[in-house]
């Protein structure tokens, strides 16, 4: 049946554009048309008054940890951690040893709800949990599609817990992706090869990560020299720069998402933009954890946002990213940024069939609806702005996914009480396992 969402304003991001009084058509999880009182072009169409509330294309996170979910306000014994790499070793590979199913099911329940109330319509997801592999990807299918939210998933494969947790990884990654293979073309989940970094992927395990990406199809799905040690370990135990090494590999492709990239070189960022990948931008992990800052973003063909599993809230991440660019003396403004916020748009493009980030006819109905109401004009020229200075998580009101509504009015249609009180018992668990 088609449905009409009355009276909007429509508000674009790339190119930017903002249109008022406008009805947006849907059928089949897709925008069959746009403009004023398609009423009479549809009479039979079910009508949804939107009365003037701004809708965009939906917000990805194109880079997430939802196995993190449970670790907000952590107080667990964490010894004092002055670099990135005892940051790794005193909290997250703890943690991550630490899940189980229950608690995996908890964090990746709590994780898409709070995606899709900060207006969050496609998570790309990133998983680590040592003690518990098979099976662990459908876990987090299961959470992603009840809620609705859209997703990529993989697992973190490394080789630092041994080489059975090495290719229990690889096998976890590759079944799943096959698995998804045999959903129909509206499946809401779809699959990455994901590796921990270089640091910790052995020879025998990039070879494994090649094998499968040739037998899926997909792509690699790994964080690169965040910190500086990452190619410094490269360089001195291989002899070359973490980029070239995943090269030599054959691991780079235009499916590639290659995570934070802040001590990238220039060759390496040829060799990724020759190869059409994606580099990940997250600019409060980068801050969080004292790694610095990707000053080379300028040089990136490809640049997605996400938030390396500091929730899901892309109205800050884009605040942070571009604030903390203005500090560090670049010379981008919100424009720019609201670009590489819609480009996780482009990455669902190469992943699942549609298209995605522009709500025009042919174009996958997934929505970030808000109800902004402005002390300014909000046009064409200034909605960046707006998106910098005024708008907010705050001010989401709905979110729609592939044409159906997965928050209405702020509330989602089950009840998720229940769900935070178990996610607190399960967080409880987690902080006492590590």
């Amino acid at each position: 049946m088609i449905k009409i969402l009355s009276d909007t304003t429509i508000v674009q991001l790339n190119p930017s554009k903002v249109e008022t009084d406008i009805d947006i058509a849907l059928e089949h999880g897709r925008v069959l048309k746009t403009g004023k009182n398609l009423k009479i072009s549809y009479p039979d169409a079910a009508i949804i008054p939107m009365d003037g509330k701004l809708v965009m294309p939906g917000m990805v996170c194109s880079h997430n940890h939802f196995y993190s979910a449970l670790a907000r306000g952590i107080t667990a014994d964490i010894p004092p951690s002055p670099n990135f790499l005892s940051i790794l070793k005193n909290l997250w590979w703890r943690l991550d040893k630490a899940i189980d199913r229950e608690i995996l099911q908890s964090s990746a329940i709590v994780g898409a709800l709070e995606a899709v109330k900060a207006g969050t319509t496609a998570v790309i997801d990133h998983h680590a949990s040592p003690n518990f592999i098979r099976g662990s990807l459908n876990i987090i299918r299961e959470a992603f599609e009840k809620v609705g939210l859209r997703g990529i998933l993989c697992y973190e494969t490394t080789d630092r817990n041994g080489e059975t947790g090495m290719k229990d990884g690889i096998a976890e990654n590759t079944e799943f992706a096959k698995q998804i293979d045999r959903n129909d073309d509206h499946r809401l989940v779809e699959a990455t090869i994901g590796g921990h970094a270089p640091f910790t992927l052995n020879d025998s395990a990039l070879e494994m990560m090649k094998k499968a990406i040739d037998e899926t199809g997909r792509g690699i799905h790994v964080h690169v020299s965040e910190d500086g040690h990452d190619a410094a370990f490269s360089r001195q135990h291989y002899g070359e720069d973490p980029l070239a090494r995943l090269q030599r590999f054959g691991l780079l492709n235009e499916r590639a998402l290659i995570v934070h990239g802040v001590h990238l070189t220039n060759i390496e960022i040829s060799l990724l933009n020759n190869n059409d990948g994606f580099l990940i931008h997250n600019p409060r992990s980068n801050m969080n954890n004292s790694v610095g800052y990707m000053e080379k973003i300028h040089q990136i063909k490809n640049l997605a946002m996400g938030t390396d599993g500091i929730g899901a809230d892309m109205f800050e991440e884009f605040k942070f990213a571009y604030f903390k660019h203005r500090d560090a003396g670049g010379s981008w403004w919100p424009d720019s940024f609201a670009k590489i916020l819609q480009n996780g748009n482009r990455i669902l493009e190469r992943y699942f069939p549609g298209k995605f980030g522009h709500i025009q006819p042919g174009y996958r109905a997934d929505f970030t609806i808000l109800d902004y109401n402005s002390p300014t004009p909000l046009t064409s020229e200034n909605a960046a702005g707006h998106l910098a200075f005024g708008m907010s998580s705050r001010d989401v009101d709905s979110v729609m996914v592939n044409g159906k509504f997965i928050y209405r009015d702020g509330k989602f249609p089950f009840d998720t009480d229940k769900i935070y009180s178990t996610a607190r018992k399960a967080a409880a668990k987690l902080w006492k396992n590590m």
